[in-house]
């Protein structure tokens, strides 16, 4: 444990900051869980607006820095492969 004081207070800060962007982290898994979901229930209605919702939740990941960019590029490629899967 640091004894300084800003030390102490920077620790306080990256433990909620860190209980912040697991919260996020977790939106997003869920998002794209639930996008899966309609994937294999080959639900394409759901699956559209299901897919606007993770490609956002991605797109803010990465605006709070909590994901890089093309991390974030390659999941949303991913899932539109998906998508274009069961529209076709």
């Amino acid at each position: 444990m640091p004894n300084i004081k800003s030390a102490k207070k920077r620790v306080l800060v990256i433990q909620k900051k860190t209980l912040i962007n697991q919260m996020h982290k977790t939106a997003l898994k869920t998002a794209i869980k639930k996008f899966d979901t309609a994937v294999e229930n080959k639900n394409a209605a759901e699956a559209k607006t299901l897919f606007n919702e993770a490609t956002r939740k991605l797109d803010q990941a990465v605006k709070q820095g909590i994901l890089h960019k093309n991390n974030a590029a390659r999941k949303k490629s991913q899932l539109a492969l998906k998508l274009a899967k069961i529209d076709a």
